[in-house]
């Protein structure tokens, strides 16, 4: 295996929302950027811009489609063609949303089913080696229970809490699934890397609150023994001692990369009431990505960032800078991605409106056309692809 890997990813986004007349949709960026049509030329255009690793995922809405029911059609298709052209995939099993007949991230039996699921998919895909069962466990939890913007459009700590504990259940338990296909099978959590500013002294309480529930998602996955505030506030919201001693009796850490995602969105100020603003970019990728790196001392992968217009080449420049450098610090730093392939859809409004407005985030445009990022990309990955490598950078989990 390549020692540093250098990716892009498919955005393959489908959580449901309500419209302003009550309807009830998916929304599903693998249609609105045309991947079920241009699937093919998307593949292509890997092979052009010099990529050998993709998060990539199916639709797991479609391909599950009652327990024990599959329809794996769509996936055979383009999993098959990417063994083919050989790219590695970083398997993306679940993006923020389920099939309509298990509901929400509410239901209890989602872990459950979504372990049935992946046991399945690795089964049928044997030479799948790297995955992220569940994508960006924090936000999904916070965006559909929290915030009251997708899925179940809750907003209250108990569903928080609620959500959550199944997301990371139905991770631990999809990770020991694979493993009985895969025994090798590495596990690459991409997971948003945020971090919370106050705004005064007396915001501070509320920053440091924000501050340890951002590790909340990788606390459970890796079986990370919490700070009392946090364990209080877990059980003050529904979680049993015994689910949560389960986290720490069940964890796979050993099998595990810690993927970081970091957006110019990711960083918060704190006001004195508890409320939040964007900050903007004020510490950056690398601080904020050392202080996950100091409490779980895992492999480091930058599992996304992007940046809209004109600004995007400097963006990708700054943002590889910060991983080289960390990886001459010491972090065990082994891949880069920018995500996405293509341009993106509505996530200008966080995926919560379906106004079909076109982000330029992209390695190439919805005409399939190569971005001025993407021409940069492609040629940072021929520049650092042979030099990176030594055999102290490479990925040696195994077995």
């Amino acid at each position: 295996m390549p020692a540093f890997m250098f990716a892009t990813g498919i955005e393959n986004s489908y959580p449901t929302i309500q419209t302003p007349d009550g309807k009830t949709i998916r929304q599903d960026e693998l249609a609105k950027t045309k991947h079920y049509q241009f699937w093919k030329e998307d593949f292509r255009l890997l092979g052009e811009l010099g990529i050998h690793h993709l998060r990539y995922g199916p639709p797991y809405f479609s391909v599950h489609a009652g327990p024990g029911k599959y329809d794996w059609s769509f996936a055979d298709e383009t999993f098959h063609a990417l063994h083919k052209q050989k790219v590695s995939v970083i398997a993306d099993l679940c993006h923020f949303g389920v099939p309509d007949w298990i509901g929400n991230f509410q239901n209890p039996d989602f872990p459950r089913l979504f372990t049935e699921f992946a046991r399945a998919f690795a089964q049928r895909y044997p030479w799948i080696r790297f995955y992220t069962p569940v994508n960006e466990i924090f936000i999904a939890a916070t965006f559909s229970a929290q915030f009251g913007w997708w899925n179940e459009r809750l907003s209250s700590d108990r569903a928080f809490v609620t959500a959550l504990k199944h997301l990371c259940q139905a991770n631990v338990q999809a990770m020991h699934a694979i493993l009985e296909s895969r025994p090798d099978a590495v596990f690459v959590q991409s997971e948003s890397t945020q971090y919370f500013h106050a705004e005064v002294p007396d915001a501070q309480v509320h920053a440091d609150t924000y501050n340890e529930k951002r590790f909340l998602s990788l606390d459970f996955t890796y079986g990370h023994q919490i700070h009392a505030p946090m364990y209080q506030y877990i059980l003050d919201n529904g979680m049993t001692r015994e689910e949560y001693q389960w986290f720490m009796q069940n964890q796979l850490k050993n099998r595990c990369v810690m993927g970081n995602d970091y957006y110019e969105t990711n960083e918060n100020v704190v006001h004195p009431d508890g409320s939040t603003d964007l900050s903007g970019e004020i510490l950056g990728y690398y601080p904020i990505t050392h202080q996950y790196f100091v409490r779980y001392r895992l492999p480091v992968m930058h599992t996304e960032t992007n940046y809209s217009g004109p600004g995007a080449v400097a963006w990708l420049r700054k943002e590889w800078a910060n991983v080289h450098r960390l990886k001459q610090d010491g972090v065990p730093l082994v891949g880069f991605t920018w995500y996405s392939l293509q341009d993106q859809v509505d996530w200008d409004t966080g995926l919560r409106e379906n106004n079909n407005r076109v982000n330029e985030l992209g390695l190439v445009d919805l005409d399939r056309n190569i971005r001025p990022v993407g021409y940069a990309y492609k040629k940072l990955v021929e520049t650092w692809r042979h030099t990176l490598p030594t055999e102290s950078n490479v990925l040696t989990i195994s077995g």
